[in-house]
């Protein structure tokens, strides 16, 4: 089985490079934006052509969510023109596709975990093009799972982990949003729920929902970093309103797991354990 990456020198392509080993059976390569660029569908072709995958894995995306409010175009150029780019090439060399998308899809009014049936209502431009992104992949391309994830940290890349830590060592008092509730993601475990999906062989395909267990805010979840990092700092719960973003993000985004767990077997983490066990 040849798995070909793409985004692989993104936060999640780090940590499917990590745990790369233990799917020995397989044969990955990793292509970063330079190698093998969304936008442009003969650098996807030429990739494909050199490596010949079975499966791809779609890791690229533009995820700068407030920045996106003032560059629509570029996140769109990549979060729908890009995965129409890469749906295209998938179907016309059989390339079964995996393709990563976003808690964001959703407007965050619900008050328990969203399925995969339920209905987007992005609220702004991030969670559109993302959105925009699945709807262009399934018209194009049925040989597809979209898997929707949130809240991704690991050792790899810039996340909220990262950010608190060094924020901690460098102040004494911090103060993080109360009110918004979601599931944090290790992105090993991502990667490893991605690997279970190629492995089953199974062609059960559509969306797909992956978050570790549990759920908090983000001021919960800073808390318990610091916590296991046995840090100091004090930390202030405060609302949204307190700390303004040009992009506003879901006040309620956890995710429902059951689908992904009986189709494909996956036993997930709580995200304690993550955090303390990547």
């Amino acid at each position: 089985m040849v798995v070909a990456v793409l985004g692989g020198s993104g936060q999640l392509g780090q940590a499917l490079k990590h745990v790369a080993g233990d799917a020995d059976d397989f044969t990955w390569h990793f292509a970063s934006s330079s190698e093998a660029d969304i936008t442009h569908p003969d650098s996807i072709a030429t990739f494909f052509a050199r490596v010949k995958p079975d499966f791809c894995i779609n890791a690229a995306a533009y995820t700068a969510v407030d920045k996106a409010e003032s560059e629509p175009e570029k996140s769109h150029l990549i979060n729908v023109t890009g995965v129409e780019n890469v749906a295209r090439a998938c179907a016309d060399r059989r390339i079964k596709l995996i393709h990563i998308s976003t808690d964001f899809v959703f407007d965050g009014n619900h008050n328990q975990p969203y399925k995969e049936d339920d209905q987007p209502n992005p609220q702004g431009v991030y969670g559109q093009t993302k959105w925009e992104g699945e709807k262009a992949l399934q018209s194009i391309l049925p040989e597809h799972f979209i898997v929707r994830t949130a809240w991704v940290y690991s050792e790899f890349g810039h996340n909220f982990m990262k950010t608190m830590l060094r924020l901690a060592a460098e102040r004494d008092e911090l103060s993080v949003v109360n009110d918004q509730t979601g599931t944090p993601t290790q992105a090993v475990d991502l990667a490893r729920a991605l690997i279970s999906i190629i492995a089953s062989g199974k062609d059960a395909y559509g969306i797909y929902h992956f978050t570790n267990e549990g759920q908090t805010t983000w001021h919960g979840f800073a808390a318990e970093i610091f916590r296991q990092n046995n840090s100091n700092v004090r930390l202030n719960a405060i609302p949204t309103s307190q700390f303004p973003t040009p992009a506003r993000r879901p006040s309620y985004s956890v995710l429902d797991k059951s689908k992904i767990k009986d189709v494909f077997g996956i036993q997930i983490r709580p995200w304690q354990d993550a955090l303390s066990n990547p």
